[in-house]
């Protein structure tokens, strides 16, 4: 838009001065136009047939007149049908008359007619005279009208259209003439008169007119005529909404009228040969009327084409003329119209919206007419003869669809069967189509559309009641409730034509029409019922299948010719109308009262089969459906009820006879028989077995409920079948099902024999024929003989009436031998109980000297063959005359019977262990050779020998002494501890006789510890022996060998006399191995040989004490050692325990025996009673005792022990270590149990001397204490006692005397003395050092030296009255740094100042960069973002990064480095560097050590998951709180934990820190594995190394020493912090930067550092350097736990750890420097490295950030 244009303006100056002008229209063109819409034919004769209607005409009376041919002239002929034939072939169309009988014209409708667009108002008439009316211009180009007593003319005026009214004389009838506007235009004929005529009964469906007549010329062509009965009342459903969702209409009343449609033509009519529903719209415009668009199309064409087409449609003429044209036929048409009375409620918007557009208000009340045709109506109707009479009625009967209507039809169909006449409707301009655009007339127009849904569904209810009416006649249907086949096949033709006047089908050319009405139709009412099998049942019961469900005819079921409608589709589609569900099925079985018929039983079966075989049904609903079905078995008898919930099986005939009886869980054969197995399978149906059935024959005959003829042991046909049946399915049974149909039958009288029925034990097979009085069984068909015997019928007599006829002393007596042999003969066939009966049975006699039987009688398992080598071991042998061979049948029955062919192993072994005992050694030799030669085809060889407790085996040295194996051995050396051993002869066959070579290791302690060695000789031998079976000695047994008194000890070493020397035992852990040396008279040292040495190690001895051993020794036998040791060497070993203490404190038991033991040395001044050390200085002697810790002193102030050393035992002096131990053991200090008490004069105002030599003392005092506490640690120290707590809190004093009261703890001992100067404490807790005038400067460093130490010693008195007396001058000469310490002291001071200055120049710079930000981000806004991108990056090169210093390094000079918090402590912990180093390329920042350059690695704090934030989102870092520091301190230590993991493999990774800009951090790669311990700590190798060609092992050996360094180092640095050692690790790399690293809050620290620039200053004895620097890096290491990046955050918590711990650090690299190295390993080596120094990063740049990388 122009900008600075006033518009609004300029139209108000174009309205005031303006030219006016009026708008003009071409109306020819603007109706040419319009016409142009009404595209459907006959549209002219449509809109005066409506106006007509609304004039409340009755009749329309349509002529053609005609004008002659001028080519063919007319013929002579009187014929009729001549002269008809003749104009419809040859006269043209001279113009339209079209008249009817309603209203004439009044002035307003004259008015109207000169007005386009100007209709009715009447809201009840559709038309009048709008521009409808204008369509005859498509006929006509000068239209005349005649209505009463008026007439007007339209006529043309060049384009504009004018008309002339005038008077007419009067009449009743409204004439419109058309003069056609083509003369050459052909009478409608053939197809063209077919479609003028189907119009014309069309146009009857809803217009109110009862006639319509077509002329042509004189001949009335058509005549229709509309009869229409009176109205009846449709009842409404009373659960209906009539009114629709959107309230606007409300249905109040529908009335049905049934119509009759008569139409007369002449017979001309049928001559044509079709007649069609519609024409050719271009066809219509050409043969017709001639239209606009004809005119000009007809122009353009040529001569020779319009003379082509003329002969065209001379020769498409009929060629054959019926007999006589103007016949008249006649025929009828019958259907019915539902009219619904419609009452509108219509708001104000739409209403005022419809009278703006429509230019009328919408209607109050208006109608819905529904037209449709019953089955009876079409029936009636019979319109299929003549074929014209069907296509006449074809736009009257919607026999397909339907369309609606708006007085005349329109081009939109119903989805339904059925014509939908709304008048109220509002059409498209061209009232061909529904107008759904505009948004209130579309609201109008649905809610039209939803009302005639109402009227639909009133409607399809009043259909359905016409067809339950016509149900209800059928005789019985009442009680029935099931419609016969015969019935439904009547009743159906009359629903399938209701299915098909409600298919719903698309409806067009707008679908969304069908919509409206169908959402009504089914909204407006909730009963809706449709035919099934049981009549109309509403829809939620009705269910469709194609199967038959018979069997429950009580389920509604769809008829299967009604699937195929649209209606049914939808309802199934939309799943209201559902399929039969097998719940449908169950619901109707258990409701129903009826038991299923046999044949619905079988239908039921076949269905369920079906649906499996499809698998459309699971098992679950199959056992659903059969528990519900209830079914009467009427073959059998009424009253037999199958349930089938209880019905498990089915009967396979091949198995069991279907003619047999079956158990009620058992489904009756008829019924299955035409189902196969997998059906059977699927209906849950098993197999009945053969067991099942037979236990249920056998129960049922006991309990009486079968008849006698089922009996099987009465009726022996019925058993016989049983039995056939069983023998048949016999080989496919299981063994189980074998057993327990054998077990069943045994007591069941089943068997058929000639004796009657018996059981099966009771009767013998035919061949069976020694006595004529057995039952044997009857010929039995088809029954096998197999079957039979394993039911247990006899091949063989049973052995009791053997033993009862055979051997009853009659004259047929058989001997044992005779038995045996028929036995041997028929040993199959004999049963297994007479087998057992046989072999538990005494029928032999034993072999008696001379082979005589005994005449006791054994049972053959008591027996042994007989043979020679069994009757010499004396056992009892069988009876048998002739010469008995072990191959025969009878030995192999007898075998079988038990006859022994060898005695058992235990028999062996008693007939031994007897005859040892009887002396006899013959038999017991005989045995054991029997047993050896024997053992491998006797078996004994796997008899469990060893376990035998019979003495049986003979032993070394003793000629009947007889063992058992578990106490025989082979191994001489055993011998020593009292074992016996096998003789020697049978050593090569110990194992097959039991023994071992060496008795169990328990038993061999037990005997060692019961009975040790006395003597040197068998303390070798037994621990010798020992020492071979040192391999099955476990830790367990070292735990009681080791704690056991089994070592001798003596002091003579003569052997000869050994065993008469007294001697004591010991266990192995308290001795000593070896000849002692240093040790020797401390120690109990033994010397048994080597072999008997490795077995004394194994057992805990040693070759010499430990630490923790020397402190056992000394409470155990303290005086003892004194006395072997002397003063000097035992003093040595209370050192080496000092020196060890941290170690020894943890076992707390050898602690509380060190406190109550005498074992700690202590010297007293004193004349006698000791041990002379030496005089001294005042004479008095000095003696050593041993003495507890509560009874000793240790000498804190040598002043006051001077006093009471008399009385007093006083600790060592020798060693601070030593001190510290005697502490912890509870020796008090002497200043705690000295009390004293001053008299001091001159402290008041009153008498106080001058006092300038007490102010001079003080400033000596204040400026050398500076200088004194330089060198001590913060634990010597008072807490917070320094220079400058001095010059608040001290001051110095001179007053007259001083005088000082001692006492001590516990006795009554004082002292009293004058002294120059004392230290005393006021009561506002200042202090003041007390001076006389001539004071001693001794007794002021005393005084001072209290004040300040926790333990003042006599050096340090000496060191403080040194600095005190001395000049500085003479100090510095001395050789001591006065300004270095001054100046470092004065900076100290300092320190708390600038870190509070720097933390307020931080915030302030933060704050700066904010506002910098801000304003930065404000003038960009303004600015012209439109910067080329070559301008944007013409200053960015490669490798940088925008905001990057041009890509080129950071310059050193005029920059700030960041804080470094190295550089904070470097000269505390003496690792000053040596020249500053410039900040590198990358922004890394340096920490310093020496010449070495480190730096810290760590774990990157997230995760994959968790990604960096964006750097430009980084804040200024915000100043922590005092408490907040505290606590990530807290958190870092308490989060520190072990690395589980045996490897760790790591990716390198770099970024910026973007709150240091000169910082980027880095993550190293790693790749290490753990290889072994170096002792608490793990030890990890870079897997480099070890590809490199060092294996793990020479890695191991070769650094022991260094390793063991490295571990003591970092175990201080551990308890510096007070971590676990196992969160800290070993690491050993060749190539990376990184000194420590922390990965996932597990620290780990580089040896390749450790071995370069510390190892050699340890073995040189320098290690308070090496911890101090490790713990440093175990700070940087644990700050990491809490921030990963090195920023702000990082450095405040790093100095945060370093300054919280550094008392700690101080006092454990004090102590280092005593301590003893560890043990001394192989000389140390260079760890591997690469060729070349380790890489180091570039001049210039910085290495990884973590762990200190160089």
């Amino acid at each position: 838009m122009v900008a600075g244009v006033d518009h609004n303006a300029l139209r108000a100056q174009a309205v005031e001065v303006g030219v006016d002008r009026a708008v003009t229209v071409n109306k020819r063109s603007l109706i040419d136009k319009q016409l142009s819409r009404y595209s459907r034919p006959w549209s002219t004769l449509r809109e005066l047939i409506q106006n007509a209607a609304d004039a409340a005409a009755s009749r329309v009376v349509i002529k053609i007149e005609t004008n002659s041919s001028t080519r063919v002239p007319t013929p002579q002929s009187d014929d009729p049908s001549t002269r008809l034939n003749h104009v419809l072939q040859n006269h043209t169309v001279g113009q339209w008359v079209i008249e009817n009988n309603g209203n004439v014209f009044g002035p307003d409708d004259w008015a109207r007619l000169q007005e386009i667009s100007s209709g009715n108002p009447d809201e009840d008439k559709i038309g009048a005279f709008g521009v409808g009316f204008y369509s005859v211009f498509s006929i006509s180009e000068r239209p005349y009208i005649s209505s009463g007593s008026e007439a007007l003319e339209f006529y043309w005026k060049e384009n504009d259209l004018r008309t002339k009214r005038f008077k007419s004389p009067q009449t009743t009838e409204t004439v419109f003439q058309l003069p056609a506007r083509d003369s050459g235009s052909s009478v409608p004929r053939g197809s063209e008169l077919s479609s003028l005529c189907e119009f014309l009964a069309g146009s009857m469906t809803f217009v109110k007119l009862q006639s319509i007549e077509l002329f042509i010329d004189d001949w009335r062509m058509l005549r229709l005529s509309k009869s229409i009965a009176d109205a009846v009342d449709l009842r409404v459903p009373a659960d209906f909404n009539k009114s629709t969702s959107d309230k606007l209409m409300r249905v109040s009343q529908v009335t049905q009228q049934a119509v009759q449609l008569e139409a007369e033509w002449l017979k001309a009519l049928e001559s044509t040969s079709s007649l069609r529903s519609g024409r050719d719209i271009n066809a219509t415009l050409e043969n017709t009327t001639k239209s606009v668009f004809s005119f000009f199309k007809r122009k353009l064409d040529t001569p020779s084409q319009n003379t082509s087409k003329k002969e065209h449609d001379e020769k498409s003429a009929p060629s054959a003329i019926v007999q006589d044209m103007t016949a008249v036929s006649r025929h009828k048409a019958f259907f019915h119209v539902n009219k619904a009375s419609i009452s509108t409620n219509v708001n104000r918007e739409l209403g005022a919206e419809f009278l703006r557009l429509r230019k009328k208000s919408p209607p109050k009340a208006t109608t819905v007419s529904f037209l449709a045709q019953s089955y009876d109506e079409q029936a009636a109707s019979n319109l299929n003869e003549p074929a014209v009479a069907s296509k006449l009625f074809k736009s009257v009967l919607p026999e397909n669809k339907g369309h609606v209507y708006i007085g005349f039809t329109t081009s939109q169909t119903t989805g339904l069967a059925a014509h939908l006449e709304i008048p109220a409707l509002v059409p498209t301009v061209e009232r061909e189509q529904l107008d759904l655009n505009s948004k209130h007339i579309k609201e109008w127009n649905t809610g039209l559309l939803r009302a005639a849904g109402i009227v639909s569904r009133i409607s399809w209810s009043s259909a359905t009641a016409d067809l339950r009416e016509r149900l209800s006649k059928y005789p019985g249907i009442t009680e029935r409730k099931v419609l016969a086949p015969h019935e439904l096949e009547d009743v159906l033709p009359a629903v399938k034509w209701l299915y098909a006047s409600f298919d719903w089908s698309p409806t067009t050319p707008l679908s969304n029409v069908g919509s409206y009405v169908q959402d009504a139709f089914w909204d407006c009412g909730k009963d809706f019922s449709l035919i099934s099998s049981r009549g109309f049942v509403p829809l939620d019961s009705v269910r469709v299948t194609s199967d038959d469900l018979s069997f429950v005819e009580e389920l509604p079921i769809v008829p299967e010719p009604l699937l195929q409608f649209g209606l049914i589709k939808r309802l199934r589609a939309g799943d209201v109308l559902s399929d039969v569900q097998i719940d449908d099925i169950v619901a109707i079985l258990e409701k129903s009262k009826k038991t299923r018929t046999p044949v619905q039983l079988q239908q039921l079966l076949t269905y369920l089969a079906t649906r499996a075989r499809a698998n459309t049904i699971n098992p679950r609903e199959i056992r659903s459906v059969l528990n519900a079905t209830v079914a009467s078995d009427e073959e059998v008898a009424p009253t037999q009820i199958i349930a089938l919930n209880e019905v498990t099986e089915h009967v396979n005939p091949d198995k069991i006879p279907p003619d047999m009886p079956v158990p009620p869980s058992t489904i009756p054969f008829k019924y299955t028989k035409r189902l196969s197995k997998f059906d059977t399978d699927a209906l849950g149906f098993q197999e009945l077995d053969s067991l099942k059935w037979l236990q249920w024959l056998v129960d049922s005959r006991a309990n009486g409920q079968l008849t006698s003829e089922q009996n099987i042991e009465t009726n022996p046909t019925f058993a016989a079948n049983v039995l056939k049946a069983l023998s048949k399915n016999w080989a496919g049974m299981s063994q189980d099902s074998k057993t327990k149909i054998t077990a069943m039958l045994e007591n069941q009288r089943i068997i058929p024999t000639k004796q009657g029925m018996k059981k099966p034990s009771e009767s013998y097979f035919s061949t069976v024929k020694l006595f004529a009085d057995l039952p044997v069984i009857l010929p039995l068909s088809n029954v096998k003989e197999g079957f039979l015997t394993t039911l247990g019928v006899r091949k063989t007599l049973e052995i009791g009436v053997v033993f009862d006829r055979l051997m009853s002393g009659s004259s047929q007596q058989w001997s044992h031998v005779d038995l045996i042999k028929y036995l041997a003969s028929v040993w199959d066939d004999v049963p297994t109980r007479d087998r057992e009966r046989l072999k538990s049975t005494p029928v032999c006699p034993a072999e008696l000297l001379e082979g005589k039987p005994s005449e006791q009688r054994y049972r053959i398992s008591e027996l042994y063959e007989p043979s020679d080598s069994l009757r010499r071991l004396g056992l009892p042998t069988l009876q048998w005359p002739s010469n008995y061979n072990a191959q025969s049948k009878e030995a192999k029955l007898l075998a079988i019977l038990g006859l022994r062919d060898a005695p058992s192993y235990i028999d062996l072994v008693n007939i031994i262990a007897t005859a040892g005992q009887s002396a006899n050694s013959s038999l017991r030799e005989f045995a054991l050779k029997y047993f050896i030669e024997n053992s491998q085809s006797k078996g004994y060889n796997t008899a469990p020998i060893a376990s035998v407790k019979i003495p049986f085996l003979p032993v070394q040295g003793s000629k009947d002494k007889l063992s058992v194996p578990a106490n025989c051995f082979t191994n001489e050396r055993a011998a020593v501890l009292g074992f016996e051993l096998l003789r020697p002869d049978l050593h090569k066959y110990a194992v097959l006789l039991g023994a071992q070579a060496d008795p169990p290791i328990d038993r061999c302690i037990q005997r060692l510890t019961k009975k040790p060695p006395r003597t040197k000789r068998q303390a070798r031998e037994m621990f010798g022996y020992m020492t071979s079976r040192i391999g099955v000695i476990t830790n367990q047994h070292v735990e009681i060998l080791g704690s056991a008194n089994i070592v001798p000890v003596t002091t003579i070493k003569n052997d000869v006399v050994e065993d008469e020397v007294p001697v004591r035992h010991l266990p192995p852990r308290l001795c000593f191995l070896g000849d002692g040396g240093q040790w020797a008279g401390m120690c109990d040292f033994v010397d048994f040989g080597k072999e008997a040495e490795m077995f004394l190690l194994r057992c805990g001895s040693k070759h010499e004490p430990s630490i923790p051993d020397l402190a056992f020794l000394l409470t155990q036998q303290p005086a003892r050692l004194l006395n072997k040791l002397g003063i000097d060497s035992y003093l040595e070993v209370l050192i080496k325990l000092a020196h060890d203490w941290s170690s020894l404190k943890k076992d707390r038991i050898l602690v509380e025996k060190m406190q109550q033991a005498p074992i700690l040395l202590a010297t007293k001044i004193e004349t006698s009673n000791g041990l002379d050390e030496g005089i001294d200085e005042k004479g008095g002697s000095k003696k050593w005792h041993l003495a507890k810790a509560s009874d000793i002193v240790i000498v804190d102030e040598i002043g006051n022990y001077n006093l009471f050393k008399t009385n007093i035992l006083a600790a060592p002096q020798q060693d601070e270590d030593l001190e510290d131990m005697y502490a912890q053991l509870g020796v008090p200090a002497l200043s705690n149990l000295v009390e004293e008490r001053q008299q001091i004069s001159g402290l008041g105002p009153e008498n106080r001397p001058k006092q300038h030599t007490a102010l001079h003392l003080q400033s000596i005092i204040r400026e050398r204490a500076l200088l004194f506490l330089y060198d001590y640690s913060k634990d010597s120290l008072h807490p917070n006692r320094d220079s400058k707590w001095l010059e608040k809190n001290l001051t110095v004093q001179t007053v007259r005397s001083i005088v000082i009261k001692t006492t001590m703890t516990g006795t009554d001992i004082k002292h009293i003395q004058e002294k120059t100067a004392t230290l005393r404490q006021e009561t506002n807790r200042n202090w003041i050092i007390c001076i006389t005038e001539k004071y001693s400067m001794a007794h002021v460093s005393r005084a001072l030296a209290r004040l300040l130490l926790v333990r003042p010693k006599p050096r340090d008195w000496m060191v403080l009255t040194e600095y005190l007396r001395s000049e500085l001058s003479g100090l510095q000469e001395a050789g001591i740094n006065v300004d270095r310490i001054l100046r470092q002291k004065e900076k100290e001071a300092k320190v708390a100042e600038e870190r509070h200055q720097q933390q307020l120049e931080q915030e302030q710079r933060a704050r700066d960069e904010r506002e910098a930000l801000e304003r930065e981000m404000k003038d960009r806004k303004g600015q012209d973002t439109n910067k080329s991108v070559e301008e944007q990056n013409q200053d960015l090169m490669p490798g940088n990064f925008p905001g990057s210093n041009d890509g080129r390094e950071h310059e050193t000079e005029g920059t700030q480095e960041p804080p470094s918090l190295f550089g904070g402590f470097k000269k505390m912990f003496g690792l000053d560097a040596r020249k500053p180093q410039p900040p590198l390329a990358n922004g890394e920042h340096m920490v310093h050590d020496g010449d070495a350059i480190h730096q810290i690695d760590h774990e990157v704090p997230y995760t994959d998951s968790e990604p960096r934030k964006d750097p430009s989102s980084t804040k200024p870092p915000v100043p922590m709180t005092a408490q907040q520091l505290r606590d990530l301190t807290r958190t870092a230590l308490q989060t520190t934990r072990p690395h589980t993991s045996s490897t760790l493999q790591s990716e390198p990774s770099v970024h910026k820190v973007e709150e240091l800009h000169t910082t980027c951090d880095a993550r190293p790669g790693m790749n290490i594995t753990h290889t072994g311990f170096a002792s608490n700590f793990r030890v990890f190798l870079d897997n480099e190394v070890i590809e490199a060609g060092t294996t793990v092992s020479e890695f191991m050996t070769t650094n022991r020493s260094g390793l063991a360094h490295f571990a003591a180092v970092l175990q201080d640095c551990a308890t510096i912090y007070n971590l676990p050692s196992s969160s800290l690790q070993i690491f050993y790399d060749i190539s990376s930067t990184t000194m420590a690293f922390n990965q996932n809050k597990s620290l780990f620290f580089n040896y390749r550092y450790f071995n370069q620039d510390h190892l050699p200053m340890l073995e040189a004895g320098d290690k308070d350097l090496a911890v101090r620097h490790w713990a440093t890096t175990t700070a940087h290491e644990l700050a990491h736990n809490i921030e990963g990046d090195h920023n702000v955050r990082f450095q405040s918590v790093w100095q945060a750890l370093i300054e919280t711990h550094i008392p700690s650090i101080a006092e454990v690299a004090r102590r280092v420097r005593a301590r003893t190295p560890p043990p001394a390993g192989p000389p140390r080596q260079a760890a591997p490295t690469r060729q070349g120094p380790p890489r180091a990063p570039p001049s210039g740049t910085a290495a990884f950030n973590g762990p200190f990388t160089r």
